[in-house]
């Protein structure tokens, strides 16, 4: 509830304090006298745009304050903690317009956007004027009428759980079908390639290695004219180097007794004649291994004039290369396979979640079909009480295919004359018809829905005696269990207030100045009487004023 409206420097009001009463709060003043003012103020702390020409002294910046008790609303905890604003008893929304023109928000002294401001003003004030439709002509308010009406709270949670669920795996599908259909255009130039790859088996290094070989063979009479001549130097020369160490090692040897040095020398020479001739078994083992094979030469040349191509091709520089290259593509190829089932088992499992929305959303449509009828014929009974006895409400029920809030098309027609020409509400009732049609409905449904503070700005425009009366008794039924703020001209509403609230001009020298306070019982017996009778109420009217209050 709203608890305190602070205004300051706006229009021809200098400064102004309001406190406000929880249940029924009636605001009255003659014709011009700042009612809408007021309401202009509220409605900058709701979100409107502001403008300097609000500024009464254009030297001083322009303050418009709120405090509000929210009470225990879910969606407003939600809003708090989603926008790091730390959840409080109160909250105090706080707009200020600078002399430079610059506006500011805040939400318990923290900065706001004004998209923040409009979202949790919406939660805490239902702003109903005269020509504004509200949410009478949204679909989601219309819908969420009858489910009020249905106490299907619990159904929708459920519904919504397995509506997104559903959602999800759709979307996943989605996804899959769309990768699916990617790697389908792909899937033939991969195959393509992977039969290239595969039909050329490459091994391991497998170019490296031909890559040497035909090295070898190309130079094979060279190579084995160098490991001969070699071989015959070490063992079968005139003199071969083998023959000769193991000479010079004997001839040493005989005087190694006589030198403390010789015998590590003998040892060395043997040593060395040793390897040498090691080295003269291999050169020959080598040398025995080598031949000029000019059909190997050729075999071998394709297979690397094959490989080179292949890597050209693909951009990579080795044989292992190609390998991976070649086992990206078959993962690739297995993909498309592995994908299918993929798609089938997700198929099953969005089809199941659809099923389970399904049902939720035919269970809701049953709870709200009942509602209709009912519905139908109680709005037409209020209508009557306030002074349209000729219009009727129709609602439109259509199957739809599951959105968030079900798989019903819901629309509200009406008919101001009885015409039997239904059209929907938004399109043939007037400002004033509509605010009638929008109280009534509130009425029906406030017990069982978040209502926050509602405000009625001369919704009664119009109507009088009877059917004032009839929309008095009903926003005082609807002010048992909120808030409601009431601006209004016409005595019978005013008469239920819980608190009276009257709406002035003063004149301070050559400045005309908007005041507020609120009347106490005789000073609203009095406003309600000049109501009645005029500026100079007769006994009757004070009397009939009277009744009224005590009432």
């Amino acid at each position: 509830m709203l608890k305190q409206l602070h205004i300051r420097n706006y229009v021809i009001i200098d400064a102004l304090e309001i406190h406000f009463s929880n249940g029924m709060n009636i605001v009255t003043g003659e014709t011009g006298a700042g009612k809408s003012i007021i309401l202009g103020a509220l409605s900058l702390i709701l979100g409107e745009r502001a403008d300097t020409a609000a500024l009464v002294d254009k030297e001083k910046k322009c303050i418009i304050e709120g405090l509000f008790t929210p009470g225990t609303v879910s969606e407003i905890t939600r809003f708090l903690e989603t926008n790091d604003l730390d959840p409080s008893p109160e909250i105090t929304i706080r707009r200020e317009i600078g002399v430079n023109g610059k506006s500011r928000a805040f939400i318990n002294d923290t900065p706001v956007n004004l998209a923040q401001l409009q979202q949790l003003s919406s939660l805490l004030v239902d702003l109903h004027q005269q020509f504004d439709t509200l949410q009478l002509g949204d679909t989601d308010f219309q819908v969420h009428v009858l489910d009020a009406l249905a106490s299907n709270t619990k159904l929708i949670n459920d519904y919504r759980l397995k509506f997104a669920e559903w959602q999800q795996h759709k979307k996943r599908l989605e996804r899959l079908k769309e990768q699916q259909a990617r790697m389908d255009q792909e899937s033939d130039y991969n195959q393509f390639q992977y039969d290239e790859l595969a039909e050329a088996n490459l091994q391991e290094n497998e170019l490296e290695e031909i890559d040497e070989t035909l090295k070898l063979l190309s130079n094979s009479e060279g190579i084995k004219g160098a490991l001969g001549k070699a071989y015959n130097e070490l063992e079968e020369g005139e003199q071969p180097l083998v023959q000769q160490l193991k000479t010079i090692a004997q001839l040493l040897g005989n005087y190694s007794s006589f030198h403390k040095d010789l015998p590590d020398l003998v040892s060395r020479l043997n040593s060395a004649q040793v390897e040498l001739q090691d080295i003269a078994v291999e050169l020959e083992h080598i040398s025995n291994g080598i031949h000029y094979d000019p059909e190997k030469i050729e075999t071998l040349s394709d297979r690397l004039s094959i490989g080179y191509r292949l890597q050209k091709k693909h951009g990579v520089q080795s044989t292992n290369e190609l390998r991976a290259l070649q086992q990206q593509l078959e993962e690739k190829l297995q993909g498309v396979a592995h994908i299918q089932d993929d798609i089938a088992a997700l198929e099953a499992t969005t089809e199941q979640h659809f099923r389970l929305a399904e049902a939720l959303a035919q269970k809701i449509s049953e709870a709200r079909k009942k509602q209709i009828a009912p519905f139908e014929k109680k709005v037409e009974t209020l209508l009557t009480q306030v002074g349209m006895p000729n219009a009727a409400l129709r609602v439109s029920f259509e199957k739809r295919p599951l959105g968030a809030q079900g798989a019903d098309a819901v629309d509200f027609l009406f008919d101001a004359n009885k015409s039997g020409q239904f059209k929907p509400v938004n399109k043939v009732a007037s400002g004033g018809e509509l605010s009638r049609l929008m109280l009534c409905i509130k009425s029906l449904v406030a017990q069982r829905m978040n209502l926050p503070t509602l405000i009625f700005d001369e919704i009664d425009t119009g109507i009088s005696g009877e059917a004032a009366k009839q929309v008095g008794i009903i926003m005082k039924d609807l002010a048992a269990s909120r808030q409601v703020i009431c601006i209004t001209h016409q005595p019978q509403i005013a008469g239920r207030a819980d608190a009276h609230y009257f709406v002035y001009k003063e004149v301070s020298g050559k400045q005309v100045r908007t005041g507020m306070r609120q009347l106490d019982t005789e000073e609203r017996i009095t406003a309600i009487a000049k109501m009645l009778s005029g500026e100079k109420p007769t006994a009757a009217a004070l009397e009939n004023a009277r009744e009224m209050v005590q009432n």
